[in-house]
């Protein structure tokens, strides 16, 4: 179908909905602080910008002021307590992976999110076929949007970067996939802020569905 070996998927906004529980997390812990909590509106969209912009949302603090590690400890501890109570694939995921494997196309996931959350998170989900690697934000030296990861996940997958097709709902996504190599799409269902331009991030395609993935390697690929 597609000259596509390998499809790359980010974790979260892209392959599966964590919102729902990042966000009890967040919350979780603004009561603790004393703290009004949030909308999950309002945390919906930052998602995907990890426990950092999370906590600089809720309560206004950033990496490297004080209080920032000891809110991102309670966070991540009250997050790895309820890691997937609400957590789905996005629907449309579980085909596509079946019609990528009847295709002969691997697939695999690149994500900033740490092993120790990355790994319990993607066995509960019981994706099936298993992704034939998974790089965690400690998997490489470097995160995205640095290309490390996405070379990584490529040769673990047995690809050459450019045989590698990128799908990620951020903006460091996107060019973490190009400066691989790779071709790239934004998953516009995934945590996308209406201030965000994604069509000026130079990826490969946009897709509103995991179907229009589908679609677009057949075009495409």
């Amino acid at each position: 179908m597609t000259k596509i070996r390998t499809v790359l998927f980010d974790l979260d906004g892209t392959i599966a909905d964590t919102a729902p529980d990042m966000a009890h997390a967040l919350n979780a812990l603004l009561q603790a602080e004393g703290k009004q909590t949030l909308a999950f509106e309002d945390i919906r969209p930052v998602v995907s910008h990890g426990a950092s912009a999370l906590i600089k949302l809720g309560l206004g603090v950033a990496p490297g002021e004080a209080e920032f590690d000891r809110l991102r400890e309670r966070f991540l501890a009250v997050y790895a307590d309820n890691l997937c109570r609400h957590t789905r694939p996005f629907d449309g995921i579980g085909p596509l992976l079946v019609s990528l494997h009847a295709a002969g196309i691997a697939w695999g996931i690149v994500t900033n999110k740490p092993a120790f959350l990355t790994e319990p998170l993607i066995a509960s989900l019981d994706l099936k076929p298993a992704p034939v690697c998974i790089v965690s934000g400690d998997t490489t030296n470097n995160r995205k949007p640095h290309p490390e990861p996405m070379l990584h996940a490529a040769a673990a997958a047995g690809a050459r970067p450019e045989q590698c097709l990128y799908v990620g709902d951020a903006e460091r996504d996107i060019q973490a996939g190009k400066l691989a190599g790779m071709k790239t799409l934004v998953a516009l269902f995934g945590y996308i802020s209406r201030s965000e331009t994604p069509d000026r991030w130079g990826a490969d395609g946009m897709v509103n569905s995991p179907h229009e993935i589908l679609e677009w390697l057949e075009r495409h690929g």
